[in-house]
Order: structure tokens, then sequence, then C-alpha cells
């Protein structure tokens, strides 16, 4: 994994393997695969068998019972492509199956890798405000001590006592958040709440850094990666199939069929005379008040639709691209700013509290200096988690996360090789 957190790595594996979305995906696809099989069937005859024994009653009847065999074929001549317009749709349909599949599934990587990042920032702002407490326990023990021994008045000690109370409210919402996003991980790899948390609390981890060079793909090469749009492709070539489908209800419609089948007394007798007929006929609409004229319009408007969709999945492929690129680079810089900025906001604080215990400073300097570091320090780790997140913003819209399906017939060349 290109963010090298070993969370990212365990929790998108599982995702992939458990995710309840991507296994509802699944049984879709399998529902197309089989949809594909049931149109190649209507290239073959339909044969049916039959048999039975038949006993007279009555009066005038024999003790006889009379048994029967048969068989009836039927097969339609695709002469003017109606089957095998309904199988190219029903590929399509399987090849939209595969990729949106593959899309879900590119999808959800980029969310669990995002929760990650998240929880790492929670995490990481939890410790900052815990130390931030212990030095302010600190700055509140001081003012007693100076107030006590008449050095400054008590206003000094009710500031630091509604800074300390104001970082430590904040100490039960960072960690109720954390526990939120524990649990939404907790959901997205298929498992119930609690072993996530306790991972993320047991074994804490700056936020993750991403690659300071990130390789942007040709348009042309990223729109072939990007599942979403092979499956708005796809969706349009089975709709344009669908059109021919109902255009073919214009036409004639041949079909041969035919019937083979022997009786008997007895057993023995059964296949001594073998009857059977062949039957061909020829079927061509003249008038339906406009039904087959309707479908044909009803269909071409919806391949017109997926046309639309098609475009609008390429311009939003490229939208996310520029502005994720854009996001990552941003990010970066506000990073490299605010690195500096806590370090600087560092040193003021430890110099305000040596000051102010050697009562060179008022109280009032020393709150603005701890108010500056731990704004600082957590605007430091939200960028730190801004500039990840838009690298895997980045990284989905480039077409990485997901791979080819099973029995999907779709191109293994055509998943993403990158990763989160």
């Amino acid at each position: 994994m290109l963010l090298n957190d070993p969370l990212v790595e365990e929790f998108v594996a599982r995702a992939k393997n458990d995710n309840l979305d991507l296994a509802q995906a699944v049984t879709r696809l399998r529902a197309a695969r089989a949809g594909l099989r049931q149109a190649r069937a209507d290239r073959v005859p339909t044969i049916t068998g039959s048999g039975g024994a038949r006993r007279d009653v009555g009066d005038f009847a024999t003790d006889d019972i009379q048994l029967s065999l048969g068989a009836d074929a039927a097969w339609e001549v695709d002469l003017f492509g109606r089957i095998d317009a309904s199988i190219d749709a029903a590929r399509a349909d399987l090849r939209t199956a595969g990729y949106s599949l593959g899309d879900l599934e590119r999808v959800i990587v980029a969310q669990v890798a995002s929760q990650v990042v998240t929880a790492r920032s929670l995490a990481a702002q939890l410790v900052i405000a815990r130390e931030t407490l212990a030095n302010q326990e600190d700055n509140l023990q001081i003012a007693r001590w100076r107030n006590q021994a008449g050095l400054v008045n008590s206003l000094d000690v009710e500031q630091a006592r509604t800074q300390r109370a104001q970082t430590a409210a904040t100490i039960p919402l960072l960690e109720g958040d954390l526990v939120a996003v524990a649990n939404a991980i907790s959901t997205l790899i298929g498992e119930p709440p609690g072993r996530v948390y306790r991972a993320l609390i047991e074994a804490p981890r700056d936020v993750p850094a991403p690659p300071t060079q990130v390789g942007l793909a040709v348009p042309a090469d990223m729109l072939r990666l990007r599942p979403d749009v092979s499956a708005a492709e796809a969706r349009l070539a089975a709709d344009l199939d669908r059109v021919g489908v109902a255009r073919s209800q214009l036409y004639p419609l041949v079909r041969l069929s035919g019937t083979i089948g022997t009786s008997a007394t007895n057993v023995s007798s059964l296949f001594d005379l073998i009857t059977a007929n062949i039957f061909a006929s020829l079927s061509q609409l003249i008038f339906d008040g406009g039904r087959v004229r309707g479908q044909i319009e009803g269909a071409q408007a919806v391949a017109d639709g997926s046309l639309a969709a098609w475009r609008q999945s390429i311009l939003v492929a490229l939208e996310e691209v520029e502005s994720s690129a854009v996001d990552l680079e941003t990010s970066a810089l506000r990073v490299t700013a605010l690195t500096e900025a806590a370090d600087g906001a560092q040193n003021a604080a430890l110099l305000a509290r040596s000051q102010y215990q050697a009562g060179l400073i008022d109280f009032q300097t020393l709150l603005v200096v701890e108010s500056q570091l731990l704004s600082t320090r957590t605007a430091q780790v939200n960028a730190e988690a801004s500039r990840a997140l838009a690298f895997i913003s980045l990284e989905r819209a480039l077409g990485g996360g997901w791979s080819v399906p099973q029995g999907a017939g779709l191109d293994e060349r055509a998943a993403g090789g990158r990763a989160e």
C-alpha cells in the first residue's frame, strides 16, 4: 500500500472479502451471468419429452393399457438477428455488472482508507489535547502558587481554570468521534464494532503520509482504468442492442417444429411403430396498434439516456482527477507551512511557561501562547489528514483500488493497478 499503514492494508483486504455491499453486487453479477446463459439458449432447439399410460373404463373397455412416448422440438431461425442481439445485450449486461462491482470495490477501498486516515487524525488530536491538558494543569498549579505567594491576584487562577476546563471538554468529543469512525470501519469490513477501535488504540501511529511524487495518467489511459466509465459504456452497448431486439419484431419470424412419438399396449412392441412430423411456420406482424413502434421508441430513448450518462461519467472522471490533484498539491503546501508554525509555537510555549514561572510575563500572555500552540498543532494534524485524504481521492479518481471480477468477461488489463 502506498500509504504504508498496516491497518489500511488489513482493513482494505477485509473489506474486499467481507463487505456486504460487495456481496450484494456479486449476486447481481451472478444474475447477469445467468441471463447471458438464458439468452444463448435461444440459439438451440427446445426439446421436451412426454410419456403416459392410458386404460379405458366402461362396458366396452378392454383390459389393455395403452403406453405412449413422444418428444416435441421447436427452433427459431434467427434470420434477422433477434437472438444475436439479445445475446449481445445480455453479454453487455454482464460486463456492466462486472464493471459496477469493480467500481463499488474501488469506492469501498477508498472509503476504508479514508476512514483509517480520519481515525489516525482523531487519535493524534486526542494525544495533543491530553498533552495540552497536562501542561495546563501545571500552569494552573503554578498560578495557584503565585497567588498564594501574593505575586498575582486570583484572576490568573480563574483564567487557568477556564483554559484547562475548555481543553478537557474537547477530549470526550474527540473520543466519541473516534469510536464512531471505528464503528464505520467495522461496518465496511463486515464485522461487529469493537475490534477496530481496539486496534486503533492499541497500535497508534501518525497520520500516514502519501508519496511525494504521484504520477498522473494520460486522460485516455485513466478513462480505461475507471470502472464507472466502462460500466456506463457497457450499459450503452446493451441498450443499443435492445433497440435491435425491438426492431426485429417488425420482420418475419421463422420457426421450425417437429414431433416424434410411439404408442403400444406393451413395452416390447412400444417402438415397433414410430410416427414423426416436421412443420415450418412463417409469421409477420401486420397490425398491433403501434405497440412495437412504441417499444422501439422506448428502447431508443433509454439508449439516448445511456449515451448521456456515459458522456457524463467521462466529464465527472476528468473533474475528479483535476480537483483531487489540486487538493493534494495545496494540502501538501499547508502541511509544510503548518509544520514550521507548530515548531515555532512549541518553542514559544516553552519560553512563555518559563518566563511566567519566573514572573517576567503575565498569565494573559501565556494564555495566548498556549492557545496558539494547541490550534497550530491541531491544524497541522488536520492538514496532514487532508493531504492523505486528497491522495486517496486522487488514486480513486485515477481508477485505482479495484480488481477484475471472475466470470464477468472483462479484460484483465482493465483493472486499476493503483492502490491506496
